[in-house]
């Protein structure tokens, strides 16, 4: 019978092969804040148990770990990690640093089958949905990595969330419940899977939102994110008015600017009446290049007449600066390039 890997397992689960192994249930609670508490790599490492019942667990159960296969550092301090899974493929995450804060952008699926335009990740198409425990993993390790205190969590690495909903889910409860994150810490980045939009605020924590709009028409949209097709922006932006936002809480609406596609003047008039009455702020983020594309980065003049109609419009709105260019770190860049 092959081993168990103790990260794969909910804490329901858990109890159960807590249970099977004839010990009490407070032995879940021990082994799983070993696990996501203090980070331990292995069942030796859980000295909290004795010599004894570490070698009887380690005989039916392991603790699984990603393997760091590369590690990248950009000029301006982001950091790509490329990880190994068990099944031989690979994911990247990467470590944002900005002032106070220290960002974790990690995948939820090996590759995307979102197909958008501006996207290098979804030019190697789709291989599988992680297991919640790899995308906490990602956390994990990169917490062992660093000393540095990560301080938010973002899902906007390789794939779409929403389309692992289950994976993502369970992943989302362990980041809040076993490692202690704030849920306000936590956003996630969706294409707009406008039905799993609502589900997701039924069945998870209350974690922010960002929403990968990129075009105020469907026409644009059509051309540059496939998904539009089936969930047209109507739709989406339905979905988005129904989620129940705490006081204080904003929808984030991600906003690829492409030269000469959606970054005219009426664009931004056209966005403007789309978000109004939604409690919401915009990132404007300049395309990223990448080998092959067919888009182009729009000028600085063209990001900065645009955020202002935004702002005259009264709507927030940052320009996003794209960190890790050099490594294929920025935004949409992502592709575990290593493989053939």
């Amino acid at each position: 019978m092959p081993k168990i890997n103790l990260k794969a397992l909910s804490k329901t689960e858990m109890k159960e092969f807590v249970k099977a192994q004839g010990l009490p249930d407070y032995r879940a609670r021990q082994i799983l804040h070993w696990i996501y508490g203090k980070r331990a790599e292995s069942i030796e490492d859980i000295t909290e148990l004795s010599k004894s019942l570490r070698q009887k667990l380690s005989h039916a159960a392991y603790i699984g770990n990603l393997e760091l296969m590369s590690r990248q550092t950009s000029k301006d301090g982001t950091e790509k990690f490329l990880f190994g899974l068990e099944d031989g493929e690979s994911i990247e995450s990467v470590l944002i640093p900005d002032e106070d804060r220290l960002t974790l952008c990690i995948s939820s699926q090996v590759g995307c089958a979102m197909a958008c335009g501006f996207c290098l990740t979804g030019t190697i198409g789709f291989k599988r949905n992680l297991q919640a425990h790899e995308i906490v993993d990602q956390i994990i390790t990169v917490m062992r990595i660093r000393s540095q205190g990560i301080t938010n969590i973002v899902l906007m690495g390789m794939g779409e969330p929403l389309l692992n909903f289950t994976g993502v889910v369970e992943a989302i409860h362990r980041i809040t419940e076993l490692m202690g994150f704030s849920k306000m810490r936590i956003t996630l980045s969706t294409c707009g899977i406008a039905p799993k939009i609502i589900e997701l605020y039924q069945k998870a924590p209350h974690i922010n939102l960002a929403i990968s709009l990129n075009a105020a028409t469907d026409d644009v949209r059509n051309r540059i994110m496939p998904i539009n097709k089936k969930y047209p922006i109507k739709v989406l932006i339905d979905a988005c008015r129904k989620i129940p936002l705490s006081p204080r809480q904003k929808i984030t609406f991600e906003y690829v600017m492409i030269d000469g596609i959606n970054d005219m003047p009426e664009d931004a008039r056209r966005l403007i009446g789309l978000l109004k009455g939604i409690p919401s702020k915009v990132n404007l983020i300049p395309f990223n290049p990448y080998e092959g594309s067919k888009f182009q980065r729009p000028s600085n003049d063209k990001v900065l007449a645009f955020q202002k109609i935004l702002i005259d419009g009264n709507i927030t709105s940052f320009i996003r600066k794209s960190k890790g260019q050099d490594i294929l770190a920025a935004c949409g860049q992502l592709k575990a390039r290593y493989k053939t």
